[in-house]
């Protein structure tokens, strides 16, 4: 267990810090602000800007479904199924 937990806490750290970086880069207009990184972007005429939103949107999702990903969906398939492999052993008996 303690592997799938540094999985997800590996991949919610990086998405997490890729989506700090990119928000702060493209969606943050001032740091007086109280929204920040949660903004529409201002400003984005470039190509580059818009493969910086991209990677802003992709590191997000990294983070919220990387961390799912390992500490819930993972460990619910295992005792899923060692339940169903479980009832299979008992009728067989």
């Amino acid at each position: 267990m303690a592997d799938e937990f540094m999985k997800g806490f590996a991949l919610f750290a990086i998405g997490g810090l890729g989506w700090i970086t990119f928000g702060g880069w493209y969606r943050t207009p001032s740091y007086y602000e109280v929204v920040q990184l949660v903004n529409p972007p201002e400003g984005v005429n470039t190509a580059y800007g818009e493969i910086g939103l991209i990677a802003g949107d992709a590191f997000f999702w990294l983070m919220i479904l990387g961390a799912l990903t390992f500490w819930v969906f993972i460990p619910a398939s295992r005792q899923l199924r060692d339940a169903l492999n479980g009832d299979d052993d008992a009728a067989a008996n």
